[in-house]
């Protein structure tokens, strides 16, 4: 993980929190647990009903990135909140296909339309 930009970038607007990645691969069992932890931290403490999660830029990922959101969605589940998933390129949309998780997502083009899709419920 480098010091200079962090790897993982929670942003609050408004209601709705945005996750981006500051890397266009995330791999690494130690980076992702990291991530993980960060992210699961952020939840447990500021608890958001609204979450898009923008992969814009992210050319790869580990199949742990899978079990994150996973994780982030369960735990904002547990409250009635909504994670949306944006920017995602075709080779890792391929991905939630395979694995089923295409069904308990919600994919948009950019964060722009998933911020605006969050803001009109």
């Amino acid at each position: 993980m480098s010091d200079s930009e962090p790897i993982l970038n929670i942003e609050t607007t408004g209601d709705v929190t945005v996750v981006s990645f500051g890397t266009a691969s995330i791999c690494g069992i130690s980076g992702v647990d990291e991530l993980a932890g960060e992210l699961r931290d952020y939840i447990s403490n500021e608890q958001p009903k609204k979450m898009v999660v923008d992969f814009e830029g992210v050319r790869f990922f580990s199949s742990q990135v899978l079990g994150m959101l996973v994780d982030a969605w369960r735990r904002l589940k547990d409250y009635d909140g909504r994670v949306l998933i944006s920017g995602i390129n075709p080779q890792l949309s391929r991905v939630f296909k395979i694995t089923n998780l295409d069904r308990i997502f919600e994919f948009y083009p950019d964060k722009s339309s998933a911020v605006e899709a969050l803001n009109s419920d």
